[in-house]
């Protein structure tokens, strides 16, 4: 592991290296206002001490500011020049929930690296505009794509074995996939089933209107409202930094209802996508009306035993989210779903208009925990892979759910995961 002067001194030669020169222009105000900000989030990054890491793992800043903006903050494991593997994170995780996956998978003669994706951890680059000012361009699939070629590219690479996404980590493996696929030569989606791009109108046929699930939802007895669409408000981020129970214990009873260790989580599939059929999903998918998340987590916690997840993620390894959390503020990693609720305003999802039609045409396998709820909150998700529309017949290698596991289920079940991720690596 690099000692912070090491990584220091290694920064500062990327930085000379790579940022491009900035010229006089019309906008040099904002320009230099920006880049204050960059190298007073990249000055803070580096004086943070060192993650908790197994042997085997070190960290390391990818700059790469001369192509996407971002200065990656990543770990690794493995040799370079062995064959490349991407791992991503979802929400509300950051590159450190593979610690476990990195070693073993490197063991089996690949290069290992996960990544603080763009809005998270030590990840820098992103803006830190107010809410209504930030540019949700910077969120499109499309853009969150690129900014992996990136990496890819300024790791000395220009294709990957496999990439491999957990939760909102899955939409990006399988996008990459999807778009790249001259580069990414496999990928696995983890808890967050695979779900084809949308399509325009076809012909005269008249469109479907879309289903306003939040106003459905909000008619129930009692109202809801969906997760999604509660954590694109202007609210939500203020909600997620300062839960009155504290932050430590605020996450540590949302990884504990999405685990394995709730006892009530029974997932089955979903009739269809509407208000009546979702709302037999628990409350940290589809909560009361009137509540915010941490009330939500709160009051589904009333009696759980919260050292019970001690036993995959410790008081220590908590930590670590709770001080990433705590320096960054969410707001910026929720802008993911700003991004793609396709109901709200601010949706932009029709960037992946441009794929309409296209399918996955590489080897591709699905890992979940068979108490994972996320498995089934988008209905017939799981149908896609089965689908030779959506999937290229002979491309789907399989599913592999996982007993005693739920939605985290790389930390959950580390071993398995390994198992099942080395055997999907060896048909290729």
């Amino acid at each position: 592991m690099k000692s912070a002067s090491q990584l220091i001194s290694h920064q500062l030669q990327y930085s000379h290296r790579c940022l491009p020169l900035r010229r006089p222009s019309a906008h040099s105000e904002l320009m230099q206002r920006t880049q204050q900000l960059k190298q007073h989030l990249q000055s803070n990054t580096m004086s943070l001490p060192p993650l908790p890491l197994p042997d085997g793992v070190s960290e390391d800043q990818i700059d790469c500011t001369s192509s996407c903006g971002l200065n990656f903050h990543i770990l690794q494991a493995g040799r370079f020049g062995q064959p490349l593997i991407l791992f991503c994170h979802g929400y509300p995780e950051l590159a450190f929930s593979w610690r476990k996956i990195l070693p073993a998978v490197a063991k089996a003669g690949y290069y290992c690296v996960a990544m603080d994706q763009r809005g998270y951890g030590r990840t820098t680059g992103w803006e830190d505009r107010p809410f209504h000012e930030v540019d949700l361009n910077q969120y499109t699939m499309t853009n969150l794509v690129r900014d992996l070629v990136c990496l890819v590219y300024r790791l000395g690479y220009t294709e990957v074995a496999s990439i491999i996404g957990h939760d909102f980590g899955g939409v990006s493996s399988a996008m990459c996939a999807l778009i790249r696929p001259d580069m990414f030569k496999s990928t696995i989606q983890m808890s967050h089933p695979y779900h084809a791009p949308p399509s325009p109108q076809f012909g005269n046929t008249p469109k479907k209107p879309p289903v306003d699930i939040q106003a459905d939802l909000a008619a129930l007895n009692p109202p809801r409202k969906h997760y999604k669409w509660y954590n694109s408000t202007s609210v939500a981020a203020s909600h997620w930094d300062n839960p009155p129970q504290g932050l430590e214990r605020y996450l540590r009873g949302y990884f504990h209802l999405k685990s394995a260790d709730w006892e009530k989580n029974n997932p089955h599939p979903l009739s269809e996508w509407s208000a009546e059929a979702i709302a037999e999903m628990p409350e940290y998918y589809v909560m009361a009306k009137d509540d915010t998340f941490p009330q939500a987590i709160e009051k589904n916690m009333q009696g759980e035993d919260y050292s019970k997840t001690e036993a995959w993620l410790s008081k220590e390894d908590l930590a670590v989210y709770v001080q990433e959390w705590s320096r960054t503020g969410f707001q910026a990693a929720l802008n993911w779903y700003r991004a793609q609720t396709a109901s709200t305003p601010q949706s932009k999802k029709k960037d992946m208009l441009l794929y309409a039609g296209a399918r996955i045409v590489v080897p591709v396998s699905f890992i979940s925990g068979k108490q994972d709820w996320g498995n089934h909150q988008q209905p017939g998700a799981f149908d896609s892979y089965e689908n030779d529309q959506v999937v290229k017949k002979g491309c789907f290698r399989g599913m592999t759910l996982i007993d005693r596991a739920g939605h985290w289920v790389q930390q959950e079940q580390s071993e398995k995961v390994i198992e099942a991720v080395l055997e999907f690596l060896q048909t290729l």
